[in-house]
């Protein structure tokens, strides 16, 4: 019996309807739309309205739509990995609610926290459960309401960040497709750059904490900028350079939407051309988790069977990590 691969049969993705823009955003803070697309190349987010609205709520239009696709029901499921920074609460596990939203009956999940890297993250850990002949069919969400932890009284932030979902669901492949090679790494010296001050164990919230506007994310730009630049170009050049690939050989690389600079240095390190670049930043922001599997929703028509895909990312604490799939469909 040949080897099993993990193969993404499918992905979908889903974004709020309300368009944050940066002409808006200058209304609330010290800040132009030259100043936010010179600095980030981000033109608008979206953002998650309505009350009583959570993470798993951007996620299940995202997964409905793709068991739609790929023609099955929730119950046929096993695994669900929810990839996110913004669970709806600190327990239960938003895989659990979520489950239960879609009808996922015959489903175990987790929540898998690893920042901008998480879906990364979760696409190989998922993909181990199908290589072992564990399960059939694993989801991997990537989801995040990021604006319930942006401070929109900080330019630094609020101007970066924005709402959405994304997913892939896994299944066996015998013919060489799918998830072939990854290289992930962290480093918690990062913490200092890029986190939240309260809201966990070591800060529970308190009066001070919420006065001192402690439960937002917490970035030092330069500091995050400059760890990302060097370690998610680095990565993705190891994962190439690990599996005999050159520039050439790639189909299309798939960063990690945080900053088009950040973008522009993966590309340039690892030598894949602009065209081979897939970059939706400027429309959505930053979606933390969703990044990736929005820009696998969108180009989806454009994968022919056999690409080679470059997915690259990296995360606050720090997280990073490249992974190397040769496209099933």
């Amino acid at each position: 019996m040949s080897k099993i691969t993990a193969a993404i049969t499918a992905v979908n993705g889903y974004v709020p309807d309300y368009v944050l823009t940066n002409a808006e955003l200058s209304t609330m803070v010290d800040t132009n739309d030259e100043w936010i697309t010179t600095r980030t190349g981000i033109k608008e987010r979206r953002i998650l309205k309505g009350e009583g609205l959570a993470t798993s709520d951007l996620a299940v239009p995202a997964v409905l739509g793709l068991l739609k696709k790929r023609g099955i029901g929730a119950e046929e499921i096993d695994l669900i990995v929810f990839c996110t920074t913004t669970p709806d609460m600190p327990f239960p596990a938003t895989a659990n609610l979520f489950a239960h939203k879609i009808g996922a009956v015959n489903a175990w999940g987790f929540d898998l926290q690893a920042a901008c890297s998480g879906f990364l993250f979760g696409l190989a850990t998922g993909a181990q459960f199908i290589e072992t002949g564990r399960h059939k069919k694993v989801l991997v969400v990537g989801a995040d309401k990021m604006s319930s932890i942006v401070d929109y009284q900080d330019r630094a932030t609020c101007i970066i960040f924005g709402d959405g979902a994304g997913a892939a669901l896994l299944e066996p492949n015998y013919d060489g497709y799918g998830v072939i090679d990854s290289v992930l790494k962290s480093d918690g010296s990062g913490i200092p750059f890029l986190h939240m001050k309260a809201g966990g164990s070591l800060k529970p919230a308190s009066h001070e904490t919420i006065d001192a506007r402690e439960h937002y994310a917490y970035q030092e730009g330069k500091a995050v900028f400059k760890f990302a630049v060097t370690n998610m170009a680095d990565v993705a050049a190891e994962v190439m350079e690990r599996n005999s690939l050159t520039a050439d050989d790639i189909a299309w690389l798939v960063p990690h939407q945080a900053n088009k600079r950040i973008i522009d240095a993966t590309a340039a390190r690892t030598g894949v051309s602009e065209g081979k670049v897939i970059v939706n930043i400027e429309r959505y922001g930053n979606t933390t988790n969703a990044t990736i599997p929005l820009c696998l929703w969108e180009w989806e028509d454009k994968f022919k069977k056999g690409d080679n895909l470059i997915l690259a990312a990296f995360g606050g604490g720090f997280t990073w990590g490249s992974l190397y799939i040769k496209w099933a469909y």
